[in-house]
C-alpha cells in the first residue's frame, strides 16, 4: 500500500487531509511538527510527503531540506497559507514537487496526490522505448535507428518528461518552472528554441512528433 506522510500542525486540518486519504485507499502517518516529520522520513519509507510550511520546532522549509539531503526522490507536496513568489521559487529550490496554497479544495490535493503518484511511478522507470526510439535514463543514452542522438543534459531532461507523458500538454511555464531556475533569464522564446532543437534531433523517429498547442505550450503524440 502506498504511504503518506502529512506534517500539519493545524490538527483539524491533519485530521480532515489524513482522513479523506485513508478513505482514498493510503496509508498515512500523521505529525504535527516539522522536527517530528523529519525523524518519521528518517526510519519509514514514504511514497510521498505532504508538508504544512510554517510549523512549530522546525518548518516545511527545514523538514524538506533535511529530507532531501539523503532522499533525493521522494515527492514532497507544500500546502500553505503563504502564497508569495519568494516562498515557492525557495520551496521548488529546495527539491518540492508542487505547491497548493490554503484554503484549498480536497478533492483537488487528492488529484495532486494522484498525478505527483502516477509520475513517480513513471520517472523510476529507466527506459522509455517508442517505435524505433530509445532512451535510457541510467544510461543517459538516446538511441534513434541504431544510431545515437548528441542531446545536452536539459534537452534530455525535458524529452524525457514529455516521452513519459504522451498526449499530456505541458505549458511553457510548467516546463520553465522544471527546467530552468526562476531567477534565470529564460523568457517562453527559451523554450522554443528548446523545442525545435529537439524536433530536429528526433526527426528521424518514426513512433513520435513533438506537437506545439497553440496558446499553452507542447505535448508529444505517438504516430
Amino acid at each position: 500500500m502506498v504511504k503518506i506522510l502529512v506534517c500539519e500542525d493545524d490538527r483539524a486540518l491533519n485530521g480532515l487531509v489524513s482522513g479523506y486519504l485513508r478513505d482514498n485507499g493510503y496509508e498515512v502517518v500523521s505529525c504535527f511538527n516539522g522536527e517530528d516529520g523529519l525523524d518519521e522520513a528518517g526510519k519509514t519509507t514514504f511514497d510521498l510527503i505532504i508538508s504544512d510550511i510554517m510549523m512549530p520546532r522546525l518548518d516545511g522549509f527545514g523538514l524538506a531540506e533535511g529530507i532531501r539531503l539523503t532522499d533525493k526522490t521522494t515527492p514532497i507536496i507544500f500546502m500553505s497559507a503563504k502564497d508569495d513568489k519568494p516562498s515557492k521559487m525557495y520551496g521548488y529550490r529546495i527539491g518540492i514537487d508542487d505547491y497548493i496554497t490554503k484554503p484549498f479544495d480536497i478533492d483537488e490535493l487528492v488529484m495532486k496526490v494522484n498525478a505527483i503518484l502516477r509520475r513517480a511511478k513513471i520517472e523510476s522507470q529507466k527506459e522509455i522505448t517508442i517505435g524505433n526510439f530509445t532512451m535510457n535514463i541510467e544510461e543517459r543514452t538516446a538511441i534513434c535507428d541504431g544510431d545515437e542522438i548528441a542531446l545536452t543534459v536539459r534537452e534530455f531532461d525535458i524529452l524525457f518528461k514529455l516521452l513519459s507523458y504522451p498526449k499530456k500538454t505541458f505549458t511553457r511555464s510548467k516546463l520553465m518552472e522544471e527546467f530552468w531556475d526562476y531567477d534565470s533569464s529564460a523568457t517562453s522564446r527559451t523554450v522554443d528554441v528548446y523545442m525545435a532543437k529537439l524536433r530536429d534531433k528526433t526527426s528521424g523517429c518514426d513512433g513520435f512528433e513533438i506537437a506545439t498547442v497553440h496558446g499553452l505550450g507542447y505535448k508529444v503524440v505517438l504516430k
